[in-house]
């Protein structure tokens, strides 16, 4: 089990301070940091014979990945999707074939999914095309990964690949309260309901989810009202929806 949560977007300078900031500490005896090489490191060295490879190897372990090299890849991987350079994905992905398909961030777990997925996210519709190209077969979570982050041009663009909404699909923009992403799924004939077929549920999430976007919650209250669920006249739901009009007829 990993102790630290790597960032979405990890920068691979700071990680690299961080693994020099652990090799002090561990040289210190600092009774924290050695806790944590022994909880994450297979062999523990001795404050006076640790060296920065065993405070890389803890660190990465940390953060749930299984080496050092291994988060490199990933920082590298993620930085060359967000800055839309398709060279060092090209070679990363022929030097390390299983990148294509691992998670970009190199975790066991991470909703943003592996590299096309996370491109996804990020609207970044050539690299998508590149990776389509080289095998990534996650075109049904990028997809969904796309409508979530109202990205409506890549959205299509899987959708034409051969992505398509299914059972529980409309939970994605409702958690994060994308009105685009919620009104194309329902375009592409998405059902509004859950996987259990639930129709209460997206409301529920549209009203009690982690996110703050007002002015998507808005949006996506108003879809679900036209599509036929009667939300409450009350003062509360007005205010949910962003209507002062219903708000004043109280």
């Amino acid at each position: 089990m990993s102790d630290r949560h790597l960032p979405v977007h990890p920068d691979l300078d700071q990680l690299r301070n961080q693994a020099k900031d652990l090799l002090r500490s561990l040289k210190a005896s600092n009774a924290a940091a050695l806790a944590e090489m022994k909880a994450h490191h297979p062999t523990p060295r001795e404050p006076g014979t640790v060296k920065l490879a065993d405070a890389q190897l803890t660190l990465a372990r940390s953060y749930g990945l299984p080496s050092w090299p291994r988060l490199v890849l990933a920082c590298r991987m993620i930085g060359a999707i967000r800055q839309d350079d398709p060279d060092t994905i090209r070679q990363l992905i022929q030097d390390h074939p299983k990148l294509l398909h691992e998670n970009a961030r190199g975790t066991a777990h991470c909703n943003w999914g592996s590299p096309m997925s996370y491109a996804a996210n990020l609207g970044k519709d050539r690299i998508i095309g590149i990776l389509q190209t080289m095998g990534a077969s996650d075109i049904q979570h990028a997809f969904e990964r796309a409508c979530l982050q109202g990205k409506l041009d890549t959205a299509r663009r899987l959708h034409a690949m051969g992505a398509r909404p299914v059972a529980g699909s409309v939970m994605g923009p409702c958690e994060t309260q994308s009105g685009t992403g919620l009104a194309l799924l329902l375009e592409l004939g998405a059902s509004l309901q859950d996987e259990r077929g639930d129709r209460l549920a997206p409301v529920a999430l549209i009203l009690e989810t982690y996110c703050r976007n007002p002015e998507g919650k808005h949006q996506c209250l108003e879809i679900v009202a036209r599509k036929g669920i009667d939300l409450p006249d009350t003062p509360p739901m007005a205010v949910h929806r962003g209507r002062i009009d219903l708000l004043e007829a109280h």
